[in-house]
């Protein structure tokens, strides 16, 4: 009687051992091939950087990473459905979660798509000076959501991609010669061949002005008390602020030493005596 009670036991919970069982093996299955599917795509993904040269390498990781988790998304989903797990309600919930979390954080996603544009487009990459959201000084990172500017004063500066994107990009690393643009006055009763002839001597000397493309100097504007010229030096990206800082004071000393007058502002005032004697 006892072993008919056994068999009886045994026959009512060995299919539903076999189904349980069954479906631990396909959850471990499909658990450790979405494992695999996804490592596999991640890596494709960031694999393409070295296709794409133009673009740079934390996008792909970015979109690496968003691959994956998208497919272990998938795979906890279709886990969940081998045991019964109702998994619309699921999805409902997360797609709930989703928006809420997105409202929730509309400054970090602009900045996530602002930092996407600016690693599609690229307008600076890293070691480039830019003039960017009110700040200048050269790129140390650029990430997803921010961009990392290290000023002349070695200050890191810290600023959300969003208000890069948003507002105008100078670039001053972009091209690889640069012009450097200087204003120079001179009194009116001067000569301005000499002038440019003094001014041209001091460009030639300078070691780091090109020849090619050549300067330009000319009178840009009649003044109120002087005749300014426009100075224009050519020079390779790097040697920028030398040329800007070194050549105004070679160009006063110059201009010294051939005696042409730098003027200053000048107010003549006119006292009118009214009083009657």
């Amino acid at each position: 009687m006892e072993d008919i009670i056994n068999n009886i036991d045994i026959n009512q919970y060995l299919p539903a051992a076999i189904t349980w069982a069954t479906n631990i093996l396909l959850a471990i299955a499909i658990l450790l091939a979405g494992l695999w599917l996804a490592g596999k795509v991640r890596n494709l993904i960031i694999g393409l950087c070295h296709k794409y040269t133009h673009l740079d390498d934390t996008l792909f990781r970015f979109l690496g990473s968003m691959a994956r988790y998208i497919i272990l998304a998938f795979v906890i989903i279709a886990v969940l459905n081998r045991f019964g797990v109702q998994t619309a309600s699921i999805i409902a919930l997360l797609g709930a979660a989703g928006l809420a979390i997105g409202l929730a954080l509309q400054g970090a996603m602009s900045n996530l798509a602002a930092g996407v544009m600016l690693l599609v487009f690229r307008p600076y990459k890293v070691n480039d000076f830019i003039e960017a959201a009110g700040r200048f000084g050269k790129v140390t990172e650029v990430d997803m959501f921010t961009t990392i500017l290290q000023t002349f004063d070695n200050q890191q500066v810290i600023i959300p991609n969003s208000q890069i994107w948003g507002a105008q990009i100078i670039n001053h690393s972009h091209h690889p010669i640069r012009g450097v643009d200087m204003h120079f006055g001179v009194a009116y009763g001067e000569d301005t061949t000499a002038v440019r002839k003094v001014i041209d001597g001091v460009l030639a000397a300078h070691p780091h002005i090109l020849k090619d493309p050549a300067p330009f100097v000319e009178v840009e504007t009649l003044n109120n008390s002087s005749v300014d010229f426009l100075v224009r030096p050519f020079c390779k990206g790097e040697h920028y602020f030398d040329i800007l800082y070194t050549v105004p004071e070679l160009i006063k000393k110059a201009l010294d030493e051939n005696n042409i007058e730098i003027p200053f502002p000048h107010r003549k005032v006119i006292l009118v005596n009214e009083s009657k004697d």
